[in-house]
């Protein structure tokens, strides 16, 4: 019985091939093919040239989309940065006077301390400065401190005689 194969175009008559290789017939046939330089590797219809093209087509089309992700990243930071930071500009006084009006125009001194990084002390001298300077106004509550703007101090710390709207 004669087994015919056909690899990359070439015919091989396996009754030709000597059986006492000991190796099967296929093996046999393609040891032959391999030495008689009729073999060729398959390969895919495309040439390595245009492998590499469409590689580098591939990596700049990725490369192109992270940069525009990147992109639209930066300009959606800068448009919430934009807003202006006018507590950067502010001395420790304003920044208190403007911490105060925040709140309603009147905040204990305990909430004052609470919301700025410095200290107990620094927080108590300010509030004092600003007492003498008419700015603020310290009412003693128990243990605590009601800081207030002018025109924000309960009607209940008024004198009698002064006007509610002074």
């Amino acid at each position: 019985m004669s087994t015919h194969f056909r690899i990359s175009a070439a015919v091989v008559d396996t009754d030709a091939v000597s059986a006492t290789a000991g190796l099967p017939e296929t093996a046999t046939a393609l040891t032959l093919l391999i030495n008689s330089g009729q073999f060729r590797p398959l390969q895919a219809g495309w040439s390595p040239h245009l492998a590499a093209l469409v590689g580098i087509l591939a990596l700049a089309l990725l490369g192109g989309g992270l940069a525009a992700r990147n992109r639209l990243a930066d300009q959606n930071a800068l448009v919430s940065d934009s807003e202006p930071h006018t507590e950067e500009f502010l001395t420790d006084r304003e920044r208190v006077q403007q911490l105060i009006q925040d709140n309603g125009g009147r905040m204990k001194q305990s909430r004052i301390v609470d919301s700025v990084d410095w200290s107990k002390a620094k927080v108590s001298r300010l509030l004092a400065e600003l007492e003498d300077e008419g700015r603020i106004t310290k009412l003693r509550l128990g243990r605590e401190n009601l800081v207030c703007l002018p025109g924000h101090e309960p009607t209940a710390s008024q004198s009698p005689g002064q006007p509610k709207n002074e």
